[in-house]
């Protein structure tokens, strides 16, 4: 048993498992928890959304329907694998299930009992992922989000220091439940374990896209240009006596300089202003 991940470490340990994470509207705060607890958490589930679509299927999980309110799940696993997160604390997505199944979790047991009660309340004991798939058996699930599915369900079990066993399937909580239906959760806790032995993937790293030659003006003033001029010191480039600083120079003109005949080029392709070309190879980090 634990308690639940704050929002911002939730976030951080999906990103550092390398998935792509878009933040929905308010999630942060968009919850049941007036209506019982969220925690202590035992696991994480795993559901289809009986939809087709991201941008309709994330704002059904985030805002719910007549007959059930949102959030629907914390996070909606698109088809091209990523995660949109829609609530953070208790939501509408697991439903009365096994008491049975729950011990087993917690437990971490090797083989779940059959899920033939519904007298205990899981929406206080799991993270909830619904992913995006009609459920009929015909829908593809691709290999992105598959994948997705597995860095999301190992992100919180490696955070909260759980095995695979802590992650299950609507199907193996709630009784007359099918969900997510199309691949074995037995094989998803296969991956999830394999993934568990590793090290996290890290994300690559992003960077700056190239801003346009008109913006390496005299008087532009931007961290761009102090995170520029590192990267062409660090490329043997630097022709600065002090900095690099944000305001764009004749110093900073000169060490692009450096750098573009460092990529052959000639004459007036290396006059000192970034080109888009250039720019991409010098890969300037994100600020």
């Amino acid at each position: 048993m634990a308690t639940p991940l704050t929002a911002d470490i939730l976030l951080k340990a999906l990103r550092d498992e390398g998935l792509n994470v878009v933040e929905y509207k308010s999630w942060r705060t968009n919850n049941r928890d007036h209506k019982g607890p969220w925690g202590p958490v035992n696991g994480v589930m795993i559901h289809h959304t009986v939809t087709s679509g991201t941008a309709a299927s994330v704002e059904l999980c985030y805002s719910g329907h007549s007959e059930l309110p949102g959030p629907l799940c914390h996070g909606v696993i698109d088809k091209g694998g990523t995660v949109h997160m829609v609530g953070h604390g208790r939501a509408n997505h697991a439903g009365l299930g096994d008491d049975d199944v729950l011990r087993a979790v917690i437990a971490e047991a090797a083989a779940l009992p059959a899920d033939n009660e519904a007298n205990t309340d899981g929406n206080a004991r799991f993270y909830g992922f619904e992913c995006v798939n009609l459920g009929d058996g015909q829908d593809p699930w691709p290999a992105a989000q598959l994948l997705a599915i597995e860095r999301a369900s190992a992100a919180i079990c490696r955070t909260h220091k759980w095995s695979e066993r802590s992650v299950i399937g609507h199907l193996e909580w709630q009784p007359g439940k099918v969900d997510p239906r199309g691949f074995p959760m037995s094989a998803m806790r296969d991956r999830i374990a394999v993934r568990l032995g590793a090290a996290p993937e890290k994300p690559p790293p992003a960077y700056e896209p190239f801003p346009g030659s008109a913006f390496f003006t005299a008087g532009r003033r931007s961290p761009i240009i102090t995170a520029m001029g590192r990267r062409l010191v660090a490329e043997g480039c630097g022709r600065y006596a002090v900095g690099p600083g944000p305001s764009w120079s004749t110093a900073d003109r000169a060490s692009y300089a450096a750098w573009q005949r460092k990529l052959g080029y000639s004459g007036g392709s290396a006059d000192g202003i970034p080109g888009a070309s250039s720019w991409a190879k010098l890969k300037v980090p994100n600020v």
